[in-house]
């Protein structure tokens, strides 16, 4: 006999999202907003940020937007400040902004500084403010070396995106060790800090994989559910592992990613 679910409730919480301006950042954002939370969007992209809030308040939901810059520390502590001013808390922080391995340098400076300046900032202002949660997004290439069909393209942008990778793979294996250590530092002050690790998702990040059929093919092969994921797939568990139903859970990072860790 089937069972109902229990509905996650964040009424009241603020939550804060980086990378909201798209993909999974936007997903979960209008997640937060369903169940209840507030949500301060923040991108590089402003415009983008501000369409995702813009949809939130559309729909009877609270949001404001700024523009972020995560690799910029004194912004991100600014940013931290400006949401209490404007939304009247801070209870979750999503560090979600990231890049895909274009160029070695600014990968890991969005994908790893921009995670530790949310972190260092973020973490100590919610023990301040008597506990919450976060959650950073990591990556399947976090958890273990990275299996990509575009190896298999010369020539072409793909080479640019292999080239990078290692500089994508270490940032994300970054994200993966400073959750577990905030998780040990914050554990006894009330905050939380978790991590998802998702699989190739049908993301504006994703679009190169897209762009052929043969090799959308094999990048769903990858996955032993057979395709991409959703953004909404993983907004889900971004939103669980916020909540009080992942009150227990702490320096994990959770793959959200159709089977592809388990080959």
């Amino acid at each position: 006999m089937s069972q109902a679910q229990p509905t996650i409730d964040l009424a009241g919480k603020v939550a804060f999202v980086t990378g909201a301006g798209s993909g999974i950042g936007r997903s979960t954002a209008l997640r937060f907003s369903q169940a209840g939370a507030a949500v301060m969007c923040a991108d590089i992209n402003a415009d983008g940020a501000k369409v995702t809030a813009e949809s939130i308040n559309g729909t009877g939901g609270k949001a404001a937007s700024l523009q972020l810059d995560v690799t910029d520390e004194t912004a991100v502590e600014k940013s931290f400040q400006q949401t209490l001013d404007a939304l009247g808390g801070f209870d979750i922080l999503f560090n979600n902004a990231g890049v895909g391995g274009l160029d070695y340098e600014q990968t890991l400076n969005v994908n790893q500084n921009g995670v530790y300046y949310g972190l260092r900032h973020g973490a100590e202002l919610l023990a301040q403010r008597g506990g919450g949660a976060i959650v950073n997004t990591a990556s399947i290439a976090g958890l273990q070396g990275l299996v990509s069909p575009l190896d298999m393209l010369e020539g072409t942008e793909a080479g640019m995106i292999r080239d990078g990778g290692i500089a994508y793979i270490a940032s994300k294996h970054a994200v993966v060790g400073m959750t577990r250590q905030y998780a040990i530092a914050y554990g006894q002050r009330g905050v939380r800090v978790n991590a998802v690790a998702p699989g190739y998702i049908d993301t504006p990040m994703t679009e190169i994989i897209r762009q052929d059929v043969q090799i959308q093919h094999e990048y769903e092969q990858l996955h032993p559910m057979g395709r991409l994921g959703r953004p909404e797939e993983i907004a889900t568990a971004v939103v669980f592992l916020s909540s009080d139903a992942a009150s227990f859970i702490t320096g994990h990072t959770l793959p959200v990613d159709g089977g592809y860790s388990c080959r």
